[in-house]
């Protein structure tokens, strides 16, 4: 056998090796000459490739069997043969852990039954209370279904994390520092929490005026954390039939305690959340059973388990006393209008990726915008950029961010909310 090994080394335009051949040089240990076996292992590959080319054979990108191994007919037999299965739910086992195991199911609308397991499914599968696909002749259960969550309730979830991070936001030191003692604290450290015997506090309500930085701060946790991340935005939660608002909520905290972790931020919270009032009409009876939802969700009979929940509002005085009491929004942030620093940082950070002229004066910029909130600054700064655009330049001056100060500010003065959310703090 080495015999034939060194033969076939010693020619010099040597014939395509084949699996055999390639195992005898592998089999006599003949290291010097690996190039050999590589060079002939990637010629087959290629000749592999070619033959499959020439047959019409291709790797799917979908992880199906490539279209010329499809056998249509025997699949649309399949399916014909196969009865659809109804919906049920197993309202109780009897007999668990055994081997004769029975489950009562009850089929909407038609009636309740004691039935067994289809050939398919095991009794580690099948829980009390989950739904279940079962035949149409005999009732058994052929297969265990996911909980019905609303498509709108599970839309509500964040998949890609949002840009913000904490060093975009400006003059909200200590607001930043009191939100991540309430998020990540307890989530990167609960250790601490349990060693003293108290629970973390589990929500907080973000107020202030308009344009202070409140939802941009629950985008940059959002950003921030590893945790699920659901956005509600209130309005989402006020529908038309009665009981369909209280029903997405409690869709939406089961969704919620499904997950390790998860952060639910509650944006524009005084659409549902008002004091409780009666009219007379009964007009807002509806809002009013979906706020009662949030309330019994957030401290009622039920473990909220490990879910943090943010709010936010610039209209706090309105909110119902029974939402903010401590247990269920423990913790209560003051967005104010930022002070001098705060806006010069805030120009600072809006201008970091403009083309602006070296030298600007930020702080004299700073002290011609009083009382001015996050996002009249930002306005300024997209005001001077149009200006520079006007001019056909490529900087923006000094010149321009002033020009932008006398029309945004001073101009825009009678449109601010600031004066108003002052009355009613």
């Amino acid at each position: 056998m080495a015999d034939i090994a060194d033969d076939l080394l010693k020619e010099k335009n040597p014939p395509p090796l084949d699996e055999d051949d390639i195992a005898l040089l592998k089999t006599y240990g003949l290291g010097p000459y690996a190039n050999l076996i590589k060079r002939t292992e990637k010629d087959i590959k290629v000749m592999a490739k070619k033959v499959n080319d020439l047959c019409g054979i291709k790797e799917s990108d979908t992880g199906l069997a490539v279209p010329s191994q499809w056998d249509l007919v025997s699949d649309k037999q399949m399916m014909q043969e196969e009865q659809p299965l109804q919906v049920a739910r197993c309202t109780k086992i009897i007999n668990a852990n055994t081997d004769d195991s029975k489950y009562v199911i009850n089929v909407k609308q038609i009636a309740k039954f004691v039935v067994g397991l289809g050939e398919k499914v095991s009794p580690t599968d099948i829980e009390e209370g989950m739904r279940v696909g079962v035949d149409r002749n005999k009732y058994q259960i052929q297969i265990p279904l996911p909980p019905k969550i609303d498509p709108s309730v599970t839309m509500m979830t964040v998949e890609e994390k949002p840009d913000v991070t904490y060093n975009d936001i400006g003059g909200c030191k200590e607001q930043i520092e009191k939100m991540r003692e309430v998020v990540e604290l307890p989530m990167l450290h609960p250790e601490k929490f349990v060693k003293l015997g108290i629970d973390p506090p589990k929500g907080v309500l973000c107020y202030g005026p308009p344009g202070t930085g409140k939802t941009l701060l629950a985008r940059a946790v959002a950003n921030r954390t590893d945790a699920c991340f659901i956005r509600v935005i209130g309005s989402e939660l006020v529908q038309k039939y009665v009981g369909e608002g209280a029903r997405m909520v409690r869709e939406l905290f089961q969704m919620a305690r499904s997950k390790k972790a998860c952060i639910v931020f509650f944006d524009e919270v005084d659409a549902i959340g008002g004091a409780r009032f009666d009219d007379g009409l009964g007009g807002d009876n509806e809002v009013q059973r979906t706020m009662l939802e949030i309330v019994n969700q957030l401290d009622g009979f039920d473990a909220r388990g490990n879910i943090k929940v943010l709010m936010a509002t610039n209209r706090p005085d309105t909110l119902d006393p029974a939402l903010l009491r401590p247990g269920r929004l423990d913790r209560k942030v003051e967005f104010g209008l930022p002070d001098l620093e705060s806006r010069t940082q805030i120009f600072k950070i809006h201008t970091r990726t403009m083309n602006t002229e070296r030298d600007i004066r930020f702080e004299l910029l700073s002290r011609l915008c009083p009382n001015s909130t996050g996002a009249d600054i930002r306005s300024v700064c997209t005001e001077a950029g149009m200006y520079a655009i006007r001019a056909r330049r490529k900087t923006v001056t000094e010149k321009d961010f002033l020009e932008a100060v006398n029309k945004v500010i001073k101009g825009y003065q009678k449109f601010s909310a600031t004066p108003k959310y002052m009355v009613y703090n």
